[in-house]
Parts: C-alpha cells; sequence; structure tokens
C-alpha cells in the first residue's frame, strides 16, 4: 500500500482526505491519505520515510522549499510548492494550483486586464503568475503596509470600480470562520466584474455572495481544488 499525505495547519477545512479516500475506493487504488496537522513545514520530514508523496497547504507551501532536493521550473519561478513526491534522491517539489487556477480562469479574459489579488502566500503567488503570463496587470494587497502594493485601506470605491478581476488566496471566509470575508467596498462591484476565490469549502463564500448580490460573475475554488488534486496524482505516480 502507498501511503499520502497532506501537511498544513490548521486542517479542519480540508477535503483532501474525503476526495483521494474516494478516488482510491472508487479506482481500486491499494493507498492511504492522510491529514497532519503540523505547525512547522520540517515536521513532516521524519514522516517521509513512509510517504510517496504528500500535499501542502497553509501555511508551508514556501517553507516547504529549502527542505527539497529538486524543484520543478516553474514552481521555482512561482516561489511555493504545493505538491511533493518522495524519491530515494530526496524531495521533489512542484506546483499543481497554477493547473487548477487555470482551469477555473478558462473563459475569463486576462489580457488587457486589471487585477487584485488579495494575499500575499502561496496560493496568491500561484495567482499571479497566471494572471500575468495571461497578460493582466496584477495588484497585490495586504494587510501589512510594505508587504505588497496596497493594503485594505487603499481599495476605495474608485479602485474596485476600475479593476475587473478580483482573487482571494487569504483563508477569510474558510469553514469554520464562513462568516468572515476581506474588507472591499463590496458596493463598487457590478457586472463588468470576475471574483474568484481559491477557497473551495464552503463553495459559495461570504465573499462571492457579496460580488454576486451585485451582478459580479463569481468562480468557487472547487475547481482549482479537484484539478490541483489530480495534477498531484499523476506527478506521483510518474
Amino acid at each position: 500500500m502507498k501511503h499520502f499525505a497532506l501537511i498544513g495547519f490548521p486542517l479542519g477545512h480540508s477535503l483532501s482526505a474525503s476526495y483521494f479516500g474516494e478516488k482510491f475506493a472508487r479506482e481500486g487504488i491499494d493507498a492511504n491519505y492522510t491529514p497532519l496537522p503540523i505547525e512547522s513545514a520540517e515536521e513532516v520530514l521524519p514522516h517521509c520515510e513512509h510517504l510517496a508523496g504528500f500535499n501542502v497547504t497553509i501555511p508551508h507551501k514556501q517553507a516547504i522549499m529549502p527542505l527539497l532536493a529538486a524543484i520543478s521550473e516553474e514552481a521555482q519561478e512561482i516561489g511555493a510548492v504545493n505538491c511533493v513526491k518522495v524519491t530515494p534522491d530526496g524531495l521533489e517539489g512542484y506546483n499543481t494550483d497554477v493547473i487548477g487556477i487555470r482551469k477555473s480562469l478558462e473563459g475569463v479574459t486576462l489580457e488587457g486586464a486589471t487585477a487584485l489579488v488579495l494575499g500575499t502566500g502561496g496560493a496568491s503567488k500561484a495567482v499571479q503568475y497566471v494572471l500575468r503570463k495571461g497578460g493582466a496587470e496584477v495588484k497585490v494587497v495586504s494587510r501589512t503596509q510594505g508587504m505588497a502594493d496596497l493594503t485594505y485601506n487603499d481599495l476605495s470605491e474608485e479602485c474596485i470600480a476600475e479593476c475587473d478581476i478580483i482573487v482571494n488566496t487569504t483563508p477569510l471566509g474558510m469553514f469554520p470562520n464562513v462568516d468572515s470575508a476581506p474588507a472591499l467596498p463590496y458596493s463598487a462591484l457590478s457586472a463588468k466584474h470576475t471574483l474568484f476565490d481559491c477557497v473551495y469549502n464552503p463553495r459559495q463564500t461570504k465573499f462571492l455572495q457579496l460580488g454576486a448580490e451585485r451582478g459580479a460573475r463569481t468562480i468557487d475554488g472547487l475547481t482549482m481544488f479537484h484539478a490541483q488534486a489530480e495534477a498531484s496524482w499523476v506527478i506521483w505516480n510518474d
């Protein structure tokens, strides 16, 4: 039997174990998938003796990188890893989030668009990469002054009205804190806007709900979740 895992902290929101458990049962695969809630990325190392691969989520997508023997060119350029393959030569890092993000944004015009990316973590880096590769102008929003292009205090109604795409890469709205949402002037949203939330549990976050009420196009995080999981499976079994 092969063993796989998810590392991050906390992991109460994650559906990865149930997703892979159902996949293994459905396809007759002799494997299991275990959540490993660890507070530092280094804590995964003792487990690697028994693992064939693992996924990485908040807050370890960048912290895992110094522990890797090899990193794919794309993951290196992004600056974040969410999929690790355990090999005899060490740990290999990949970024399958980009596959899920590209699939989620199919049909959205990126060329010439203005995009706001909320958050500065590993998912943010993958989103920025996809948007910029698609030809969008990207500005990143952080709670902390000097950490990004803008803070939430800079997000006036005019700023929101002028952008086309807003992506939430923060945990705001994630189960169990479903009543939280990024601090935006939602009254400035309209049918010209596309809101994409990387959170998938729940599918309809408060961020998306507030956008939909203003007529914005909304994209939940479930497509991204499924696509990155399947891409991870291909990497582990290549």
